[in-house]
């Protein structure tokens, strides 16, 4: 994987304090955020980039394995253990200890380094097998895209992926597809891609889990009469009848109608309606003296 400066992608140097590094961020996040640049693919890539470099620059831990380890600072633990257990076979052998500072971001740099005269193609055969890096990516769909189960096809470092996106996923859930992430070191296993869904609310309807909830305009003389009206659902149109008197404010829920549970094929949410009685305008006289008469009468 190439190297990435997370410093210079955050705008910082080296030396930036957590305060610099947090407010860095802000900024450029706000600028770069796909909902502000929602036909941008490339600032889109810029906000995972930096959200990427937040994530480690962040963590105290993470950056300090990052300033020394580079692109491979999630392996370090694993470097570490691996020149310990070989300092100490060297020691048992009476070969001379490797004793200078390891800051290389390659891996093969550092066992050049270390063990450059030491048996060519038979400790080759030796090297630890080290785990792929992780990737993390973000995907913006509709909320009306995630209704259904559909196929979608992502291209990650080159490679096109067509991966199957469940019905009901949520905003900010994320996913594993295994084997997708970086190759792995010496003949180790791949890494895993991690997919954050950022879901936007093309709708009228307010998602909460797998329940939906709409307000629906009501005009007077069916909220006192009572009678049938047409609304329109994710699902389709739907006729519902509306009971004589019916209060402004009446909440009325379609069971079943909501969204889909996700990975339970054929489970939905409610569909939760509340009824907004609108008061007519503009009357002409005849009505006003029928409401005048109506109100004498009750």
């Amino acid at each position: 994987m190439e190297y990435i400066d997370y410093y210079q992608v955050l705008g910082i140097d080296k030396n930036a304090t957590q305060d610099d590094i947090k407010k860095a961020y802000r900024q450029l996040a706000r600028k770069h955020h796909p909902d502000v640049n929602p036909n941008d693919k490339e600032a889109h890539k810029k906000f995972q980039l930096l959200n990427e470099a937040n994530e480690v620059l962040s963590d105290p831990e993470k950056r300090k394995k990052y300033d020394q380890y580079g692109k491979d600072w999630k392996h370090a633990e694993q470097f570490e253990q691996t020149r310990q257990s070989q300092q100490q076979s060297q020691n048992f052998g009476g070969h001379q200890t490797f004793t200078g500072d390891f800051n290389e971001g390659d891996f093969s740099d550092f066992f050049n380094s270390m063990f450059g005269g030491m048996g060519g193609s038979s400790f080759r055969s030796r090297q630890t097998k080290f785990r792929g890096e992780d990737y993390h990516a973000e995907l913006q769909l509709n909320l009306t895209d995630v209704y259904k189960t559909h196929q979608q096809v992502l291209t990650v470092n080159g490679k096109n992926i067509r991966i199957t996106i469940p019905a009901g996923v949520e905003n900010g859930q994320q996913i594993k597809i295994k084997g997708y992430g970086g190759e792995g070191i010496n003949g180790g296993p791949n890494g895993d891609l991690y997919i954050s869904f950022h879901i936007i609310n093309n709708t009228k309807f307010k998602r909460s889990s797998n329940d939906l909830y709409t307000d629906i305009e009501l005009d007077l003389y069916t909220a006192v009469l009572g009678g049938e009206i047409t609304i329109v659902t994710l699902d389709g149109k739907v006729k519902l009848k509306v009971q004589p008197e019916t209060q402004n404010e009446t909440k009325i829920r379609l069971k079943g109608k909501g969204f889909p549970l996700y990975r339970k094929e054929g489970e939905f949410g409610d569909l939760t309606i509340t009824f907004h009685v609108k008061i007519p305008t503009n009357l002409t006289d005849k009505q006003k003296e029928l409401f005048e008469q109506l109100s004498k009468s009750s």
